[in-house]
């Protein structure tokens, strides 16, 4: 299987921030990757080396089997990036920025139309309209339609979908799917968990250094011990609650309940005793099923 991305040993310092930290992965042809982790953890550092726009301090990136430092010139035709706040031309209309892209690329819209038509086509009748007088979603599609415009080999998405709504983020990854046919490899970023589930394989990011790379189904077989979901009125005061009796390992908050595990992956009653002396005493606690999410503050936690 052909490798698009290959990373060995990448450090990137800004003045006394480590950015990354020996950061090594491998990006198979055809792949949807996402990077997970939260802000700061290196995820735009590690986007801009792999596009060119920034040099590592160590280690070697190649990318569509060139080297990042040498081959940027040729590289930079064939990768198509997103980065995570709108940077198209807010005063031209979407088919001026569309049209833009592809003369800058040295095609037209004609020839690789086909590639973009399913996502052009839900914007296409507001073709006239301003760039910055378009809604979040809209904003997300024509943005994907500039980077794909000249169909490159690679497109790398920094957060595409933060501020966007359920339905445009679920079309957007439909979207996404069906480049797939085209062999375009996709490496992106998200804050959703849901999303991760969607791509092929994830690294889990925090710190500038990898914690583990697999796919999102395994990442979550993972999880070391049985977790539990615990629910309350007063949610706030359950984690302190919890957090507070002798047999907790970890209570972290998840939606509307909080996630805890045990010493020995298991409670009795005496839980519902303490919990009872610190004011809680309509609490539920069952049995539930990791998430990437809860494998993700686990591997932090040895880190």
């Amino acid at each position: 299987m052909q490798k698009v991305v290959e990373a060995s040993g990448i450090s990137k310092k800004f003045g006394e921030t480590q950015a990354l930290k020996n950061i090594s992965f491998e990006v198979n042809e055809g792949e949807i990757f996402g990077f997970i982790g939260p802000d700061g953890a290196g995820k735009t550092t590690l986007f801009r080396i792999i596009t060119t726009l920034l040099l590592p301090d160590e280690g070697e990136m190649k990318v569509l089997g060139l080297n990042s430092k040498t081959g940027f010139k040729e590289l930079r035709k064939n990768i198509g990036y997103m980065p995570g706040r709108f940077s198209l031309y807010q005063d031209l209309s979407v088919e001026e920025n569309l049209n833009f892209y592809a003369t800058v690329f040295g095609t037209t819209v004609n020839e690789n139309y086909d590639l973009i038509s399913d996502i052009y086509s839900h914007i296409e009748p507001f073709k006239k309209r301003l760039a910055g007088k378009l809604s979040g979603g809209m904003k997300q599609k024509l943005a994907l339609s500039c980077a794909l415009i000249h169909k490159p080999g690679l497109l790398v998405l920094d957060e595409p979908t933060t501020g966007v709504d359920a339905v445009s983020r679920s079309e957007f990854w439909d979207m996404l799917k069906k480049l797939k046919q085209y062999n375009i490899t996709i490496i992106l970023s998200t804050p959703y968990m849901d999303e991760a589930m969607r791509c092929d394989r994830v690294a889990l990011i925090q710190g500038g250094q990898i914690l583990s790379i697999d796919k999102p189904q395994k990442i979550k077989e993972g999880f070391s011990k049985k977790l539990f979901r615990a629910k309350a009125s007063e949610k706030y005061g359950l984690i302190n609650a919890l957090r507070q009796y002798p047999e907790t390992v970890t209570a972290y908050p998840f939606g509307d309940s909080v996630h805890v595990t045990f010493i020995n992956d298991k409670f009795d009653n005496s839980i519902f005793m303490h919990l009872k002396k610190m004011g809680i005493d309509d609490a539920i606690i069952t049995e539930t099923e990791a998430s990437i999410e809860d494998r993700f503050l686990e591997l932090m936690k040895k880190a």
